[in-house]
């Protein structure tokens, strides 16, 4: 198995959203510069995130994403699988046709599909929680912003101050003076 960055960027950018959660949806902007990663890039795992149901999205003002789920009930599996990662080790994907089409399995193909179950097993075994839990306890700093609104919810009022005339007649007398 090969974890590529989809992988990991999926994981950290999830680790990322459990930190920050309780304050509300995250907007991914965000995220994409905490952990170096191109927002575009984030864009499209969290589309797969998405219909996973791992994370919610949030439209409008102050939204961003949110979790699908409790920290507790999503697993570092549940992530990779969901961004398309192949969890798998033997040379023939799983189809028992190492050697060729007809040839059948290679010797060691029984060991590597083992490995993939011990890989699945184990990374079925970590929930977000604990990965979450694990950056509190090494005391990563959660700054949680304003929430940055584009409607205030006091009115502001300003008095206009004019200071071109008003009516042609007046725009008359202002160009003669």
């Amino acid at each position: 198995m090969r974890l590529t960055t989809k992988g990991r960027f999926a994981v950290t950018a999830m680790i990322d959203l459990g930190l920050r959660s309780h304050a509300g949806p995250v907007a991914l902007a965000a995220i994409s510069q905490r952990q170096q990663i191109s927002l575009s890039y984030l864009e499209q795992l969290f589309g797969k995130l998405r219909r996973h149901e791992l994370v919610e999205s949030t439209r409008g003002p102050g939204g961003g994403y949110s979790l699908g789920r409790g920290a507790a009930e999503i697993t570092v599996a549940d992530i990779i699988v969901a961004v398309d990662e192949p969890i798998d080790a033997t040379g023939c994907g799983g189809k028992e046709n190492c050697m060729g089409e007809d040839a059948g399995r290679c010797m060691t193909h029984d060991l590597w599909a083992s490995l993939n179950a011990k890989m699945i097993e184990y990374l079925d075994s970590i929930s977000l929680k604990k990965l979450v839990d694990e950056q509190i306890a090494k005391g990563v700093s959660i700054q949680d912003a304003p929430v940055k609104r584009a409607i205030s919810s006091q009115p502001v009022v300003r008095p206009i101050k004019i200071t071109a005339p008003n009516s042609v007649f007046a725009l008359g007398s202002a160009l003669t003076k």
